[in-house]
């Protein structure tokens, strides 16, 4: 919560200034049982990406520790199981909740990245359709961040993408 008053400060700022900034918004599913998703055609995490990839803006996703899972080891990285009560128990969720394609029960964590929009008040350079040099300048409406429109979007694109899942492994399976 401490974060809003400096996100506030920070947003009005690049409106001020008439140009824009980026965003990282961060989705988690709980409650995706496992099994959802398959190990080839079909991967639960492939899906999700293309799915979150898709939505206007978007430049990057990551499931889990994403890109940060490439600096870890082997033994850092893997999700370690133990019995629990009621059953096995992950030690971590390193991979958000998507192991070889296939959903493991654990929250489904995904992170995309959203470029700055272009359309900013800032004269910028660029080339006609008769391929003269021109400056223009964005009018009209003007986003100093899209990523605040996108919160719903990538959680209604991950609802999809999991509604999805279940209805393949309910015709698959029968449960």
């Amino acid at each position: 919560a401490g974060i809003v008053p400096v996100w506030e400060a920070h947003l009005e700022q690049v409106r001020k200034a008439g140009s824009s900034t980026g965003a990282v918004i961060e989705v988690e599913a709980t409650g995706v049982p496992a099994g959802w998703g398959a190990p080839l055609y079909g991967k639960l995490d492939a899906e999700l990406a293309a799915a979150l990839m898709s939505i206007n803006a978007a430049k990057g996703v990551e499931i889990g520790d994403g890109f940060a899972s490439a600096a870890l080891s082997g033994e850092e990285n893997a999700d370690e199981m133990r019995m629990g009560p009621e059953g096995p128990v992950f030690l971590s969720n390193h991979a958000g909740g998507i192991l070889g394609g296939i959903s493991s029960g654990q929250p489904v964590t995904a992170r995309v990245a959203f470029k700055p929009t272009s359309s900013i008040l800032t004269l910028r350079r660029s080339v006609n359709a008769d391929g003269e040099e021109i400056d223009l300048r964005t009018k009209g409406r003007h986003d100093p961040c899209v990523g605040i429109r996108a919160v719903p979007v990538v959680e209604a694109m991950t609802a999809c993408v999991l509604a999805d899942a279940f209805l393949r492994h309910r015709g698959q399976t029968g449960g």
